[in-house]
């Protein structure tokens, strides 16, 4: 048996930035800090979040920098030969399965609907 499944919490780092493709698919990327509980206030893990389809929508209308999320996903590392030195790079990225707004509406000055959890 195996288990690849992430749960975080943190604040996003940057808005979303939310790319539309033709057949219809939703992407939505953004970066989540994540504090340490440590007797040092270090700085925050920082983590690069991949949404797709209605929950990728939910994070594009209601998620913006500093906002609360709670996330659960799995990890998986993007490849590329870099252009510059043709050296292979890789970068973790986790795709977000669940998201969860934890902030309230004045947190995140929005007006309407705010749904909890997607």
């Amino acid at each position: 048996m195996t288990v690849n499944t992430v749960h975080l919490v943190g604040r996003a780092g940057r808005d979303p930035e939310v790319k539309y493709f033709e057949s219809g698919k939703v992407v939505c990327n953004f970066t989540l800090a994540v504090n340490r509980i440590s007797k040092n206030k270090d700085e925050p893990d920082w983590f690069d979040l991949e949404v797709w389809d209605k929950t990728a929508e939910v994070a594009a209308n209601y998620v913006k920098k500093g906002s609360l999320v709670g996330i659960q996903g799995s990890l998986r590392f993007d490849h590329w030969t870099d252009r510059n030195t043709g050296a292979q790079r890789s970068k973790p990225v986790i795709r977000v399965q669940k998201l969860d707004l934890l902030g309230s509406k004045r947190d995140n000055a929005q007006t309407g609907d705010y749904p909890s959890e997607f």
